[in-house]
């Protein structure tokens, strides 16, 4: 979408990067058109992730208290994750004895008030501390490109490279495997993201690997 271009929104509400006029909906900016439960939303093709309640995302830690975790989550507004939000119980004081500087968890995004404080929780079982592994980012807007359509994106970059991926909506990804698999897997979803907005990506990109993992062809 560019801005200005009329929204087809369907039986759906006009959200996030989007306005009206005359009773129809266009775009405020350059980016991807994503219908997402009741609204359709307009993602910018560059810019910082804008959290959402509900959101699974990857963060990564920056400082603690004694009570809480202050996370990188790719956006202006940090995270934060309290002590009664994580999966362990934690003592007071004794934050530092499950998480610390610079680890990486998944989390997801418990509420965003209007002053924009973000409050995330791991009290699920799909959430969870990564242990090793390496974390890209990309603007948020290319991740639905990422996975592609019925997850056919990230089948095709899990079965050629044999590494795990996870990716969160706030444009952090987690690749863990062979590190030289990792460093060619990171070089595949930059080129996702150079090219989101072009034609003939997927081939672009299974011709890629097809030649940097040979063995996933036999």
């Amino acid at each position: 979408m560019i801005p200005g271009q009329p929204v087809d929104t369907g039986s759906r509400r006009p959200g996030f990067g989007t306005y009206r006029k005359e009773g129809k909906a266009y775009s405020t900016t350059l980016g991807l058109r994503i219908s997402k439960g009741n609204y359709v939303d307009i993602l910018p093709l560059s810019g910082k992730y804008v959290p959402f309640s509900g959101d699974d995302v990857i963060g990564t830690v920056t400082d603690m208290t004694s009570s809480n975790w202050l996370m990188d989550i790719n956006s202006p507004y940090p995270g934060v994750l309290h002590a009664s939000e994580s999966p362990w119980r934690v003592e007071f004081g004794a934050t530092a004895k499950y998480l610390e500087l610079g680890d990486n968890v998944t989390a997801r995004i418990l509420s965003v008030d209007d002053s924009k404080h973000v409050q995330l929780t791991m009290r699920d079982q799909s959430l969870r501390k990564l242990r090793g592994g390496h974390v890209v980012s990309i603007p948020y807007a290319k991740v639905p490109r990422v996975i592609g359509k019925s997850g056919s994106m990230i089948d095709m970059l899990k079965r050629y490279s044999g590494c795990k991926m996870l990716v969160g909506k706030n444009g952090k990804i987690w690749l863990d495997g062979e590190v030289e698999n990792i460093v060619a897997l990171a070089k595949a979803i930059r080129m996702i993201d150079e090219g989101a907005h072009t034609h003939g990506l997927t081939d672009r990109v299974r011709d890629y690997l097809e030649k940097t993992f040979p063995a996933a062809n036999e």
